[in-house]
């Protein structure tokens, strides 16, 4: 146990050391802080990405969505691949503008792109509301980690400050080069372990992954298929369409692109990223190897650790323990860095339009330890309208998807007004029928059952697109008459 603890503090050292060394040699401005100046190349550009498969929802969530749900966990392993194809065409058309226009946020395209700065402060402000319990479920994950791993030798309460404090200050220090080099080691780590859990586990238990689901499949028949309704096929590729436009919606994310050396690095990533998120199978491994050895946990999402707490001696269960902490640092890191930087540049920015970049990057510095608080007490507190929020989250972000798209495109006919509406009654459909908690099929149950398990994030983005369309047909013809 003692050799356990003495690891997780380690990789916190580790972490912290490194992620303010990376500052060494570089002048902390605005493009510095928050995009590296644009000069990064394939490899870290890679790691940054990289990052938001292997984050600790991923890493709890995927192997206990498989120990829980069983079939319906598919969909963590399919939107990232259909994201990269995506992203083959779609990234390089947003780098170039980005760059061509010193832009640093999300929000600063859509403001430049519309030449609508109210645009921009919405933008910014689904982004925020969205990355906190992102940012909370990260802090969450940390705490569950390292009780875990630590055998409780240390408390959730410790193990989120300790954190956060590593964070905070290496954000403050580096910046997104910061991110960039505990991503490095946390990709190491993470490959390392996954591949020895998914490989390892099922022989030791089952003798073999084959014989590992043939027992599963004799002892809970159905549990490897999706189910004829609910969580169905229809669920699992709505599910994954969803996502897969969300995927470079969240702003950490679109900032992780903004930092390449040259457009041609997001091809090359395209290409690579889909082998690379196959390692995700060997999360689903463990969590379907737990199945039947730890059949009455309560909480799926520690069916990882407990397994290997039972299964593996104290000092590996350490290393296990800080791949997983290195998980909830670095994703923690970059959204921090993007939720203050958007409440710097884009609301502050906005309100003063004198501010130089010096005071954003000062004020965005100052505001680190702002988001950091906020977070740690919604992670304490176990507020569950964060949980809420958290559900929300993707949808909210992959309401930028339509007027992000209809950007790229010059002949594509939207408009400020029509991207605006879009976004807002996309943004706000997503949230009623989250909190409402209805579906598809209760909304209109007279609808054939296959349509009735679509997501119900689909009636949100199908909105946000008639809107768009609607509105962007009328400003145009409004403007039309108004040149006449």
């Amino acid at each position: 146990m003692t050799i356990a603890l003495i690891l997780l503090g380690l990789t916190a050292v580790f972490a912290l050391l490194l992620g303010i060394g990376a500052r060494s040699g570089h002048t902390m401005g605005l493009e510095e802080w928050t995009v590296g100046n644009r000069g990064f190349g394939f490899v870290l550009v890679f790691l940054l990405l990289a990052g938001e498969i292997y984050t600790t929802f991923t890493f709890l969530g995927a192997s206990g969505f498989a120990y829980g749900q069983g079939a319906p966990a598919y969909y963590i392993l399919a939107y990232g691949t259909i994201a990269y194809v995506l992203g083959y065409f779609m990234l390089p058309k947003v780098w170039n503008y980005a760059k061509q226009h010193h832009l640093v946020s999300q929000p600063d395209f859509f403001a430049h792109k519309y030449d609508s700065p109210a645009l921009g402060i919405i933008v910014a402000l689904v982004d925020i509301v969205a990355l906190i319990p992102y940012l909370v479920l990260q802090l969450t994950g940390l705490g569950i980690i390292v009780v875990a791993a630590g055998y409780g030798g240390i408390s959730n309460t410790v193990a989120v400050l300790i954190g956060a404090v590593v964070v905070t200050i290496y954000v403050i220090s580096s910046g997104v080069r910061g991110s960039a080099w505990t991503a490095v080691a946390k990709d190491i780590m993470i490959l390392s372990v996954v591949l020895f859990l998914g490989i390892y586990l099922p022989i030791h238990l089952y003798g073999g992954v084959g014989a590992m689901f043939t027992e599963i499949a004799k002892a809970k028949p159905g549990f490897l298929t999706f189910a004829p309704k609910g969580q169905s096929v229809w669920w699992f590729v709505s599910t994954v369409l969803l996502t897969a436009l969300g995927f470079f919606m969240w702003p950490h994310s679109l900032a992780s692109c903004y930092t390449a050396r040259e457009a041609k690095v997001f091809r090359k990533n395209a290409m690579v990223l889909p082998i690379y998120q196959l390692i995700l199978l060997f999360v689903y491994f463990v969590g379907f190897a737990a199945v039947l050895k730890l059949p009455a946990l309560k909480a799926s999402n520690l069916a990882l650790f407990k397994l290997v707490v039972a299964t593996l001696p104290p000092w590996a269960v350490g290393i296990v323990g800080a791949a997983g902490v290195l998980t909830a640092l670095v994703p923690g890191s970059m959204i921090t860095m993007t939720a203050a930087t958007l409440t710097a540049r884009n609301l502050y920015g906005a309100y003063n339009k004198n501010a130089t970049d010096d005071q954003i990057v000062f004020l965005a510095k100052c505001l680190v330890p702002v988001v950091m608080a906020i977070a740690v007490f919604f992670t304490l507190t176990g507020n569950s309208t964060i949980v809420t929020l958290l559900l929300v989250g993707y949808s909210f972000v992959t309401q930028m998807f339509p007027a992000l798209v209809a950007s790229l495109f010059p002949n594509s006919g939207a408009t400020r007004q029509g991207a605006m509406a879009g976004i807002v009654v996309g943004v706000g459909v997503a949230a009623w029928l989250t909190f409402s908690h209805a579906s598809v099929g209760s909304l209109m149950p007279f609808l054939p059952q296959a349509i009735k398990d679509l997501n119900v994030g689909i009636i949100a983005l199908i909105a946000n697109i008639v809107v768009l369309a609607v509105v962007s047909a009328a400003t145009r013809r409004s403007a039309l008459l108004a040149a006449e």
